[in-house]
């Protein structure tokens, strides 16, 4: 991908524009506190700010605002609660076991509410944006993230490459494909603004997802038995001129996401593929001259599916082109509820917290958990360390403990390293730099780059939110080798207190829910068939919604089912269940849903 895209995609993303947001929220109150002689108070609302970053996360603006007011609530009920109680250590500690466990169990009504305990006001108020432009971002996440499977695609027909991490590539861009279409129809379909509205925008947005979605069904039609390919044809060049078509109409794919994610008009006329496919045709006519050479069917094949992608790119950019482009039409009553059907919805029912009090809910094990860890780091932190910032130590033990322990572990690692590299960085900028207006330039672009990757890269997020703190105890002329030499030990107790709680304390381990994410595959692929065979046996056909929905549902399953594959095989060997049977399963399944895709393709 070219340095301009990336560049595009990251300054235009949901995760920048978050992070810019997060970075102000927090240093425009300490900055103004400080300027004022005020800087406690700045600092306390800064913290605020911190809070409310969590439940910020991608989604309608609606869901945004009401969990930031939830959590603004709590936070106040909860900073109150604390300040009666804090003189009283044991009481101190009650809370902190008693809330631990409560806040955690908000999981089960979702994400959203699992992260609304923290929050403040001020991004509050920076939350307001233009009504399409999160639908845009996701938008351009789902295409981008189209662009690299349809790269992992290209790189079956490379003969040099190992078919087996091929496969792999492809599971994990299948995966990141199924994650961010759902984004977007949570974004897109539950805006009413973009899903009723009669402006040309909204229905280019819908109507560039609809192909989108298309183009991706279009995609996993296209599987052939690829080692025999390589094995006739790896001589012949074909095979290699089909990748470098397939690489050219990913990037351009991949440049028409950036585009419509930095919400600015396409550069020059779409890349005509024209010439480089009926040269492909050519080299294929002549390849099935030949008297005794392999069939060149398959290959003609995925010509053809390499035509459709073509016609399919030059339809998406027309959809963004002033004079082309589908103008306003009145608005459907019935739109926003068929377009509903298509979304996860989050069970927000006051009963459902109290059936999950039992051992067989992975989110009451969870937080059982995450009360044993808070437990145990409080006690460290107040027995037994008592350090200047102690608390740095239930706060890692919190955050890094996760459902799962392969996330767990993963998050542990990368913020030992992300630590180590922030105190380094840190340290070589207050060496180098003796100008406070300088530092706090640094430490202003810092706060932004953390905050921009906090969903994004863990590492990176957490190497400039270490550096930016370093930063900012310099810039108070604080002894900030030992506020690092601190914040490292008191990094790596929390991380080994969440550990240890993840290991050994009611484990979650994958293999155990794997047969029911593979029956609900299979179920899944069921439905869907059958509404292929529908679509083939009668003229209309199924509706349009039903199909959709039925094909939605078994490339949710399938990314599904791959994604918990991937994180069995990052946990302990002792604790898998006959992965290379799963895999099989996986691959078997793809192989399955292409060849429905194919026959839905024909129709």
């Amino acid at each position: 991908m070219r340095l301009t895209t990336r560049l595009y995609y990251f300054f235009f993303g949901a995760d920048f524009s978050s992070g810019l947001r997060t970075a102000v929220s927090i240093l425009l109150p300490a900055a103004l506190g400080a300027q004022f002689g005020q800087f406690d108070l700045g600092l306390t609302m800064a913290t605020g700010a911190v809070c409310v970053s969590v439940p910020d996360a991608p989604g309608p603006a609606s869901h945004r605002r009401n969990g930031q007011l939830a959590a603004l609530a709590l936070v106040f009920a909860v900073a109150l609660l604390t300040g009666y109680v804090a003189p009283v250590r044991w009481l101190l500690g009650l809370e902190v076991a008693l809330l631990s466990f409560g806040l955690s169990m908000f999981l089960v009504w979702g994400a959203r509410a699992g992260a609304v305990g923290t929050a403040g006001l001020l991004a509050l108020v920076l939350n307001w944006v233009r009504p399409y432009r999160a639908a845009q971002q996701a938008l351009g996440e789902s295409i981008h993230a189209l662009a690299g499977y349809l790269n992992a695609k290209a790189d079956f027909y490379r003969t040099r490459t190992d078919l087996a991490d091929d496969y792999r590539r492809l599971v994990a861009r299948q995966v990141a494909v199924s994650d961010t279409q759902e984004a977007v129809r949570a974004v897109l379909f539950r805006s009413r603004q973009v899903v009723n509205e009669s402006t040309s925008t909204g229905r280019r947005l819908v109507l560039t997802f609809i192909d989108v979605v298309d183009l991706y069904e279009r995609a996993t039609a296209t599987f052939l038995d690829y080692g025999a390919l390589r094995r006739d044809f790896a001589d012949s060049g074909a095979l290699d001129e089909v990748a470098r078509l397939l690489r050219a109409q990913a990037a351009a794919l991949d440049r028409l996401g950036a585009a419509i994610q930095a919400n600015r008009a396409l550069s020059g006329p779409p890349p005509d593929f024209g010439p480089a496919l009926e040269a492909l045709k050519t080299h294929l006519d002549a390849l099935g001259a030949q008297e005794e050479g392999p069939s060149v069917w398959p290959l003609k094949k995925t010509l053809v599916t390499l035509r459709d992608f073509s016609r399919r790119l030059a339809d998406i950019s027309r959809y963004f082109d002033a004079a082309g482009g589908p103008g306003a039409a009145p608005a459907e009553p019935g739109r926003a509820a068929q377009h509903l059907q298509f979304i996860a919805r989050d069970a927000w029912k006051a009963g459902a917290y109290w059936q999950s009090f039992t051992l067989k809910s992975a989110v009451f094990r969870h937080s059982l958990r995450v009360l044993a860890a808070s437990v145990v780091a409080f006690g460290v932190a107040d027995l037994l360390w008592q350090g200047a910032h102690s608390y740095w130590i239930l706060l890692t033990a919190t955050v890094l403990l996760k459902p799962g322990f392969s996330l767990t572990r993963q998050r542990n690692e990368q913020r030992v390293l992300g630590t180590l590299g922030g105190g380094l960085l840190g340290l070589a900028v207050l060496a180098a730099i003796s100008s406070n207006d300088v530092r706090f330039a640094v430490l202003v672009v810092f706060a932004i780059v953390a905050y921009s990757f906090q969903r994004l890269n863990y590492v990176v997020f957490v190497v400039f939110l270490t550096a930016y703190l370093i930063l900012m105890y310099g810039l108070l002329k604080f002894a900030y080798l030992d506020v690092l030499q601190e914040r490292v030990i008191d990094t790596l107790i929390g991380c080994g207190i969440a550990f240890v709680c993840s290991y050994f304390l009611f484990p979650r381990w994958e293999a155990a829910g794997l047969p029911e994410l593979m029956a609900a595959v299979l179920r899944a692929n069921q439905a869907y068939l059958h509404q292929v065979a529908a679509r083939l046996a009668a003229p209309a056909g199924p509706a349009p919604t039903a199909y959709r929905l039925a094909r939605k549902t078994a490339y949710v399953a399938t990314a599904n089912l791959a994604a918990a594959f991937q994180r069995m095989l990052s946990e302990p060997k002792r604790t898998q269940h006959q992965p290379t049977a799963v895999y099989e399963f996986v691959v078997l399944n793809y192989t399955l849903a292409a060849g429905a895709a194919a026959l839905a393709a024909a129709d």
